[in-house]
């Protein structure tokens, strides 16, 4: 049928609040910040619907805020580059 291949919707589940609070300064990493911005490139090239992608960007900051805070070290953007893959 062709009900399979219907756009992507975003999620309901979590705090609206929140969602609402993070939406411009998703919007601003999007355009501004290296690592959210080829997050989104990446997104868009999948054909991701433009909501999508900004909830998306919300979630990334809310990982990169989290993580930066329980490692107490500063933001790396090249943090995935200097990972060195287990042998």
């Amino acid at each position: 049928g062709d009900t399979v291949r219907h756009k992507p919707k975003m999620s309901r589940i979590g705090k609206a609040a929140i969602r609402g609070i993070l939406y411009m300064p998703a919007i601003s990493a999007i355009h501004h910040n290296p690592v959210i911005k080829a997050f989104a490139e990446r997104l868009e090239k999948k054909g991701k619907p433009k909501n999508l992608i900004i909830v998306a960007a919300i979630r990334k900051l809310i990982h990169l805020a989290y993580g930066v805070l329980k490692h107490r070290k500063p933001f790396d953007p090249n943090y995935a580059v200097n990972l060195k893959p287990a042998t």
